[in-house]
């Protein structure tokens, strides 16, 4: 944890296949500690935590472990922010937690007070991309999953989407008036920007949406000043309330998780 500060806490959620150890993510939590407090977690099936992947399903019972982590010490304030396969956690967390809606029979017990959703997806099964496809592969076939565990150390539950949650297109709209910023590049080889505005649309007037020309997908993917851009928005969004400060897209042309503060 960074400061000594305890007004303000990010707590992240990475994408698929990344983890604690992986030097992009490492650089998004070294980059936000001069703007707050960071937690950053192994999703389940990544890293040093146990249980499978779900592809942002199971993976809310992980954040909002991590927002209780963060509420124990003592934040006053704490903002949730995912990336790729985590933005599409975080989305969902945000609504079902305020809402107070079950989830595999489990109630989401720690709501945020701002989201940011970073190379989010807004639909599943997402096939239109050739890295896409081969994510879908490692998924859905017996040799995907021993190829992901192997390559890349992550271990996908067989079963994920089994049955199939409510995507974030769908849930997004139920955030309001939580501050949520949609951030998304144009250079994502993943997801088009379709996604993006599709979030945008249906969460209203409590979203801000920006859309960067020279960003490519994720951590990995970050252009030149955009995390600091994006540190330097978070005070103002956790406190922002619905039609707060912000930009377009036109003028921006339970289980399961280990959880470390940095």
């Amino acid at each position: 944890m960074h400061g000594e500060s305890r007004d303000l806490a990010v707590v992240i959620a990475h994408g698929f296949s990344c983890s604690m150890a992986h030097p992009a993510l490492r650089h998004v939590a070294a980059g936000l500690r001069k703007y707050a407090g960071v937690l950053v977690m192994d999703l389940r099936g990544h890293g040093r935590s146990s249980g499978s992947c779900t592809f942002g399903d199971r993976e809310i019972f992980d954040v909002d472990a991590g927002v209780g982590e963060a509420r124990r010490l003592g934040y006053q304030r704490v903002i949730t922010m995912g990336w790729s396969m985590g933005g599409a956690a975080v989305l969902r967390h945000a609504g079902l937690s305020k809402n107070g809606t079950l989830s595999h029979e489990l109630r989401l017990r720690h709501p945020p007070d701002a989201v940011v959703s970073v190379s989010a997806t807004s639909r599943w099964f997402v096939r239109d991309t050739a890295p896409m496809r081969r994510i879908h592969w490692l998924a859905e076939h017996a040799t995907g999953r021993m190829v992901a565990r192997g390559a890349l150390r992550v271990r996908i539950d067989p079963r994920a989407f089994v049955p199939i949650p409510a995507a974030p297109v769908e849930i997004v709209g139920t955030i309001a008036p939580m501050p949520l910023l949609i951030v998304h590049g144009h250079r994502d080889r993943y997801f088009t920007l379709e996604h993006p505005r599709a979030l945008a649309a249906a969460a209203g007037e409590s979203a801000q949406m920006w859309l960067v020309p020279e960003f490519g997908h994720a951590e990995a993917g970050l252009s030149p000043g955009l995390l600091d851009r994006i540190g330097t928005s978070l005070a103002s969004l956790a406190t922002a309330g619905p039609g707060g400060p912000g930009e377009t897209a036109a003028s921006a042309h339970r289980g399961g998780a280990v959880v470390q503060s940095r």
